[in-house]
């Protein structure tokens, strides 16, 4: 009798335990059709060298059956556990698909990979995550920076974050624009009527060595963090961030490169309509350096250089029955720092990408929906910046090129999504 008390104890106790943890697997699965197609201009540096027969513009497309058009393929688990006292901890590891090949799946959690304690006090949240000044990229976007409608800003800083700058030191790339590894992230609790925010340093893990001048290498670095304030149809939210793209081959003063980042965004939602809205700074800082000889010695002179590029975003969402129409325009212009503006007749130092996005999501349940996009880039000067050029080639465009060594500049872009979006 006593074993079968214990037995059923035992049992009882299980359950509970059970009862206070769950662990969810999640995903989306997104196909589409996408249609790209793209326009660029011979680029006259020196009209006498050009070879005879060279075409005066380039054009390319591309018709693919893409993922991610609507909302990004992903597989996922998730789970809680229940600690008492009002603390949980929870873990959450997130695999990008694509489920067009089938060649990515749960091979690596790049989406995100997390272990978090949770309380009164707020959520301590550590591993590979969103940055905290990519939120208010995405989330003030009416098309969330996914598929073709992808805004400007969004895609001007993936180029930036990727070692596309133009950048005259030559810095690496950096992996710190949408997410960040190696992470150590504080949230506030969500009980502070309506405030919200985060603190987020990423360690840069590289090692300390005499070996080299300037070591370690601070590439791989973010700080960042992002305040704001959501109470009924109003979500306001600043941040700011800087990412170090320093070369590990480069480390002595003139390899120094930091991505400063601030924006500002807000949405309010109207009822028939919800209005978007962001304002964007990026600053590409960094040491400009130069050799020169006096008396017969050689001396390195560095000076430090700031890029800017000022990106705005206007937006808005108009449910229609079962549906939801989404618009958006945004442009971003380069303004470059006054050291490095080259004397050039064809070149004034500056660029600028303006992109205009419509689509219509069609509901036939809570999960699964129909979409359609349109989106249409118009580049100015692009031949000025690698950033602004590269915002053709972000959206799965075939982008701009050369022909028998001459330039093409990118003049205009033109995308299309036709897709079916499942969750699970």
């Amino acid at each position: 009798m006593k074993k079968s008390l214990v037995a059923l104890a035992a049992l009882a106790v299980a359950g509970v335990a059970s009862a206070q943890s769950s662990v969810t697997l999640f995903g989306v699965v997104d196909a589409a059709v996408s249609g790209y197609s793209t326009k660029s201009n011979l680029y006259y540096t020196n009209p006498f060298a050009v070879p005879f027969g060279v075409p005066g513009s380039l054009k390319r497309s591309q018709t693919a059956l893409s993922n991610s058009g609507y909302n990004s393929s992903r597989l996922g688990f998730r789970g809680t556990e229940d600690l008492g006292g009002g603390l949980a901890a929870s873990f959450w590891l997130e695999a990008p698909i694509t489920n067009d090949d089938g060649k990515t799946g749960a091979a690596s959690f790049s989406r995100r990979s997390t272990v978090s304690l949770s309380g009164g006090f707020g959520e301590i949240r550590l591993g590979r995550d969103y940055t905290a000044t990519f939120w208010n990229d995405t989330v003030f976007d009416p098309f969330g920076t996914v598929g073709v409608g992808a805004n400007a800003i969004f895609r001007t800083n993936l180029n930036l974050a990727s070692g596309h700058g133009g950048t005259p030191n030559g810095a690496a790339g950096s992996d710190s624009y949408v997410r960040t590894s190696n992470a150590v992230a504080y949230f506030l609790p969500p009980n502070l009527g309506g405030f919200y925010g985060q603190f987020q340093y990423a360690l840069h893990e590289n090692v300390k060595s005499n070996e080299v001048i300037g070591s370690p290498s601070k590439k791989g670095r973010y700080i960042g963090g992002r305040f704001g304030y959501a109470n009924g149809p109003l979500d306001v939210a600043a941040a700011y961030g800087i990412d170090t793209k320093d070369s590990l081959t480069d480390l002595t003063v003139a390899g120094k490169d930091r991505l400063k980042t601030f924006n500002l965004g807000a949405s309010y939602d109207f009822g028939p309509v919800k209005l978007f809205g962001e304002l964007s700074q990026v600053k590409d800082a960094y040491n400009l350096s130069q050799s020169v000889t006096l008396l017969g010695i050689p001396y390195v002179l560095t000076q430090g250089v700031s890029n800017k590029y000022n990106g705005a975003l206007i937006g808005a969402t108009i449910p229609v029955g079962p549906g939801l129409i989404r618009a958006s325009y945004s442009a971003v212009k380069y303004k470059p720092d006054s050291a490095i503006t080259p004397f050039n007749f064809y070149n004034n130092g500056s660029s600028r990408a303006s992109q205009f996005a419509v689509g219509y999501v069609h509901n036939l349940s809570k999960r699964t929906a129909l979409y359609a996009t349109l989106s249409r880039i118009t580049i100015k000067d692009g031949q000025n910046n690698a950033g602004i050029m590269g915002i053709t080639t972000s959206g799965g465009a075939p982008g701009y090129g050369t022909i028998a060594g001459q330039v093409y500049a990118p003049k205009s872009a033109t995308g299309y999504d036709f897709g079916i979006r499942h969750a699970f």
